[in-house]
């Protein structure tokens, strides 16, 4: 398998990173809801193709628990910041029911304006971009029960210029345009990597059974289908963070295994790389929850903080760090036969 390497080392304000995206300018644009140390809020960063890291802005705290807790991030045709302020994460029951999908403007310096977007999300986790909307997971819709009693999840759709939508986090939502149940008794999370792919359709992980699924539109833009792509429980565990090459290639960040997965075009998954438990500090694939195309490599963010027995990771260290691997490498890396 391919041996990924460290990218950068991460400034002690930043101990959980998390979504990504290259910015026009060149930096790389990394959001970091800190979740293993409750004294420190969520924050953005940029990067420069060295690995060099400074502070881009302090993400607007909720006006209500007193921090932001931003996963998912995506960049608007202006520039703007979206943003999956994931508030619920942790599970803490004051929590519940007050995850926002933010929309920041900012400049150099800082912050120049924000906006909610949408309000009272259970667990708004990746957003992607298309045209003028926004497509949102949301892993867990403990509201809504499946007859199985498995945990449901879906994905939700804005418009890039929404304000204070208030979320019920039911199929009543006019902005829930599909929904997941996972089967995996032991692993119950749902939706959680989103991406748009070269032919249009959507892309989604549902996380707990390691399965990609794929939502097709019609002229309308109404969903057409929502049907499983991908799935091989030996080459890939969890589905967290995806990311499509020029190629048609998709890489899935597997977050339980500590490894990165790569999908063919036609549905075919091999597992390209993966890393033992560590510190990061060697490159490893330390918990990976975002995987992100970027100067000829895919970096990797290093979540490294939840364990049990379906993960590799057994505990969270510090300082936090980005790994990389080649694209050229990715690309071409076939399984021994």
């Amino acid at each position: 398998m391919l041996t990924p390497s460290l990218f950068s080392i991460l400034p002690d304000y930043v101990v959980t990173p998390d979504g990504m995206q290259p910015h026009p300018d060149g930096d790389l644009v990394l959001s970091c809801p800190n979740f293993a140390d409750e004294a420190i809020s969520g924050v953005v960063v940029r990067i420069t193709r060295t690995g060099e890291v400074t502070k881009w802005f302090d993400v607007p705290r909720h006006p209500e628990t007193g921090v932001a807790r931003n996963m998912g991030l995506a960049l608007g045709p202006d520039g703007t910041c979206y943003l999956c302020d994931n508030q619920g994460w942790s599970g803490e029951d004051a929590l519940a029911f007050k995850g926002r999908l933010l929309a920041v403007r900012a400049g150099r310096d800082g912050v120049i304006e924000s906006r909610t977007v949408a309000w009272g999300m259970e667990h708004p986790n990746g957003v992607r971009i298309k045209g003028r909307h926004l497509y949102v997971t949301q892993s867990l819709l403990t509201r809504e029960q499946d007859p199985s009693g498995q945990v449901v999840s879906g994905v939700y759709r804005f418009d890039l210029e929404d304000d204070d939508v208030f979320v019920t986090n039911t199929r009543e939502d006019p902005q829930l345009i599909a929904t997941f149940t996972t089967r995996d008794p032991e692993v119950q999370y749902g939706a959680d990597g989103i991406v748009f792919g070269p032919d249009a359709s959507l892309y989604v992980g549902n996380f707990g059974d390691g399965e990609v699924y794929r939502i097709t539109f019609d002229a309308r833009g109404e969903v057409r289908a929502n049907q499983p792509f991908a799935r091989d429980p030996e080459q890939l565990r969890s589905t967290d963070g995806m990311i499509f090459d020029e190629l048609g290639n998709l890489y899935v960040a597997d977050f339980s295994a500590n490894a990165l997965a790569r999908v063919r075009p036609e549905g075919q998954v091999t597992r390209i790389a993966e890393s033992p438990d560590s510190d990061g500090l060697g490159g490893e694939l330390n918990q990976p929850g975002e995987p992100v195309i970027f100067d000829g490599r895919i970096i990797a963010s290093c979540f490294d903080l939840v364990t049990g027995p379906d993960k590799v990771n057994t505990g969270h260290s510090l300082p936090a760090t980005l790994c990389q691997v080649p694209l050229a490498a990715a690309q071409a890396w076939e399984r021994p036969t």
